[in-house]
Formats: C-alpha cells, structure tokens, sequence
C-alpha cells in the first residue's frame, strides 16, 4: 500500500499535485482542508469551530484533526493507499497518525516537501483568493497562515527526516516540472 504525506506552505500547490497523483496511483486523496471546508458549508459544531480557527488563519486542536481523521480513513477500507493532505502539521499529529496506520498494519511510505519561497506563496494565495472566495486568502491572513505554518511544521519535518521518508521537491516550476519530480520520488518507494 502506497501512503503518502503531501507537505507544503499553503500556496504551495498541494491540492493541484495531489489531483495528479491520485489519477496516476489511484491514491485516496484526504484533504483535511476539503473537509473541514465541507463541514463549514454544513454548518455543523465543527464546522463553525474550524471557520473561527482558519478564518484568522490558526490550525484546528490536534485531538479533533486526529479523530476527524481516523474516521474519514476508516470511509475507505479497500484504498490502494491515501494521500495526507494538511495533514500531519503537527509533530503530535504526525505521531498519530503513525499509530493509526500502525493498528490498520500500514505505514507512510514517504513524505513530499513542496518547497516554494515566501514572495511567491503570497502572490500565489492573493491571485487564488482573486477567484476562490476563500476568506482566508486576503494578506493578513495569509502573513498569518505562513507563520504558523513555519513554527508548527519544522519538527513534522524532522520527523520524517529522521525516518528517512522526506523528499523535497522544488515547487517553482510548471506543474508538470513539479509533478515529474514528484513521480520520481513516488517510483522509487513503490
């Protein structure tokens, strides 16, 4: 089974390379982003939780993202494997997940860094929030969303650094650029 952890500053371009690997390794993609966006449209108690969270651009308690989590993998017990998207954050978040796919006798098999520098995220996110509609994508927010990212997902890095599973990816070229190193990385686990 093939699991991946798709890792990037938002504006990275994960959501855009998660769609293509899952098309070429019909992977279940979950994104914790999409989800808690579903239950934000719902209107649901953790939809209201998580739009007072992202919209001032914080992260959602580990304990919920874990059990929101745990139950969408659960949704698919015939998956070839999962793409994490927004999640792991946290070096608590990433532990969990271990140990989930620990009890289901499955493992990350490695972990993509989409590395993009700050000037171009943020031009980026405003140019997406132009046609997203997004709340979050204005520029306080934005400054907001990259420090928190920046603090919080270091050590998630140092996590799977320490395991051998990180592989950085440059995220500055086309789509195409990004993806073909992305398969590189893929094809050499499988």
């Amino acid at each position: 089974m093939l699991n991946i952890v798709i890792f990037g500053a938002p504006g990275s371009g994960k959501g855009t390379q998660s769609d293509f690997i899952v098309k070429k390794y019909g992977l279940v993609h979950l994104s914790t982003g999409d989800i808690l966006r579903a239950e934000i449209a719902k209107g649901s108690e953790i939809g209201k939780m998580a739009d007072s969270l992202i919209s001032k651009g914080n992260f959602i308690p580990d304990d919920l993202m874990i059990n929101i989590l745990n139950a969408n993998i659960d949704l698919y017990p015939t998956a070839k494997g999962f793409i994490f998207d927004g999640f792991p954050r946290t070096l608590t978040q990433a532990e969990a997940l271990d140990s989930m796919l620990k009890k289901r006798n499955i493992k990350i098999s490695l972990m993509l860094n989409i590395d993009v520098q700050t000037n171009e995220l943020v031009k980026r996110l405003l140019e997406r929030g132009k046609t997203s509609g997004r709340s979050d994508d204005n520029l306080q927010t934005i400054h907001q969303r990259l420090q928190v990212y920046e603090a919080k997902t270091l050590p998630v890095i140092q996590f799977y650094d320490r395991q051998g599973k990180s592989n950085r990816i440059n995220g500055t070229g086309t789509m195409e650029e990004v993806f073909a190193e992305i398969c590189k990385a893929i094809d050499s686990v499988k």
